[in-house]
């Protein structure tokens, strides 16, 4: 919901490669607003295909880089797991985000955890978060319970800065 996702027979995907990924349009005005307006800005990323063989974390990393050099993100978390795995930082489960609340002094209640897809909202639900789902229309499995639902990172950040 930050760069386009590559969309393959209705289901998304990350991009491979530093070339292909592009920030949607808006992103990085909305982004700034919340960061303006005092909000850490914490990205929590599954990247199973680095487990799979078929990513590499280098690669994975330099994207994730080139996001916080042009973008307001104060941190990236990223799981490189697969489910089997059972690690808690791989969303739905909220490891990811009961950690940065630790190490940020983050209250989770007041926090929103904005995502395009059903492991982004049951993370955020598990962990006591507003949920706004972006919702792109995917041919995939959809999210249950969520706070709002959105069609862009813009609309969510307005509903963030109105509360």
């Amino acid at each position: 919901m930050i760069n386009r996702a590559v969309v393959r027979d209705g289901r998304p995907h990350p991009p491979d490669s530093l070339d292909s990924l592009e920030i949607l349009p808006g992103v990085s005005e909305a982004l700034r607003a919340l960061h303006d307006d005092g909000w850490l800005l914490i990205v929590v990323t599954n990247q199973p295909d680095v487990a799979r063989g078929t990513a590499k974390r280098g690669d994975i990393e330099l994207m994730n880089d080139y996001l916080q050099q042009f973008l307001p993100i104060d941190e990236v978390r990223t799981c490189y797991h697969d489910s089997e795995d059972g690690c808690n930082c791989r969303k739905p489960k909220p490891g990811s985000l009961l950690d940065a609340a630790k190490v940020h002094d983050i209250d989770l209640t007041r926090s929103f955890m904005v995502g395009d897809r059903w492991r982004d909202m049951e993370a955020g639900e598990r962990a006591g978060c507003k949920t706004i789902f972006v919702d792109y229309g995917y041919a995939e499995k959809q999210p249950v319970k969520f706070t709002h639902r959105v069609r862009s990172l813009s609309e969510a950040a307005e509903i963030i800065l109105g509360e």
